[in-house]
């Protein structure tokens, strides 16, 4: 017990550092809409500089035979095409949503997405859900419906996004490669549509990077928001409990949801009610987790005796 210890903090360091930033980037993306970069030309510079922070890190993991194993390969290739029409649509939406007051949105969408890949699970791939994670699913189902009420209109953003997301999670169950040889790959296939698209605004002088400093520094930054938070997370994932994990992946929306309100978007009682919903499906599925966790180390300490 004491030699693996010492290696969960700072791999639970990794994980809070990994959706903190996740949870925060929106303050990246929003000074790039200021600068005047649409959701397109941000998505163009998150391709291009997310390929060449991706293929450094590529390098350094020494995992370049991993990429040409998916480059060469129909099956994984095919499968990393669909992941990345799922994970452009994701990122597109975010980037627009946040530059367009929509933020509380985007926060909806990424505490529903956790509930949804259970509901994935158990539809795709006969995964038992439990009655805590039937109960989760219902106040989920019930938040959505009151966010529909408040808002007047589905939550399309916030459906989008978990869909999407939900979608990108299961197709990459499916890739037999590592979380960055299949990130590169993405990036990759992103970059030359993103390319094309960066050198079309720069002939029509439509573009905005080396318009300014600050427009160039944050339009540079699409590159590190990208890769960064996605290393962090491939480490801490493998050395961390899956229900730790669990645990942490509602820090990015809540810092979301945070942004959001401070940002002064328009959160009415009702709309409140509806988080409400959302989060005690969320405490629901935690728990349910946790428990889970708790009863699977009961079985193994049984099995192997006292450690």
């Amino acid at each position: 017990m004491t030699d693996t210890a010492p290696d969960v903090r700072p791999a639970l360091l990794a994980g809070v550092a990994c959706y903190v930033i996740w949870g925060l980037s929106p303050l990246v993306y929003q000074p790039m809409g200021a600068a005047g970069a649409d959701a397109w030309e941000i998505m163009g510079h998150r391709a291009v500089w997310g390929l060449i922070w991706a293929a450094a890190l590529v390098l350094l993991a020494r995992q370049t035979a991993g990429v040409r194993r998916a480059l060469t390969d129909w099956r994984t290739l095919r499968w990393l095409m669909l992941s990345t029409v799922m994970i452009a649509i994701n990122w597109s939406l975010f980037i627009w949503a946040v530059n367009h007051g929509h933020t509380l949105e985007t926060s909806l969408g990424y505490y529903l997405n956790p509930l949804l890949n259970m509901a994935f699970g158990a539809w795709l791939f006969r995964e038992r859900i439990s009655r805590a994670g039937l109960f989760a699913i219902a106040l989920a189902a019930i938040g959505v419906a009151l966010q529909a009420v408040a808002l007047g209109r589905l939550p399309l953003i916030s459906l989008t996004l978990a869909v999407s997301f939900a979608i990108y999670g299961v197709i990459r169950k499916q890739v037999k490669a590592e979380a960055q040889t299949g990130l590169f790959v993405e990036c990759l296939l992103m970059a030359p549509l993103g390319l094309a698209w960066l050198v079309w605004l720069h002939l029509h002088g439509a573009g905005h990077f080396g318009a300014s400093p600050d427009a160039t520094f944050w339009l540079l930054m699409a590159g590190p928001i990208t890769v960064g938070p996605l290393v962090l997370f491939a480490w801490a994932a493998r050395r961390l409990p899956l229900s730790m994990v669990g645990f942490l992946q509602f820090i990015a929306p809540t810092l979301s949801f945070v942004i959001g309100v401070v940002q002064g978007e328009p959160f009415t009682w009702l709309r409140g009610v509806s988080f409400g919903f959302i989060w005690l499906g969320a405490g629901v599925f935690l728990w349910a987790a946790l428990t889970q966790a708790r009863a699977a180390r009961a079985v193994l300490k049984a099995r192997t005796g006292p450690i």
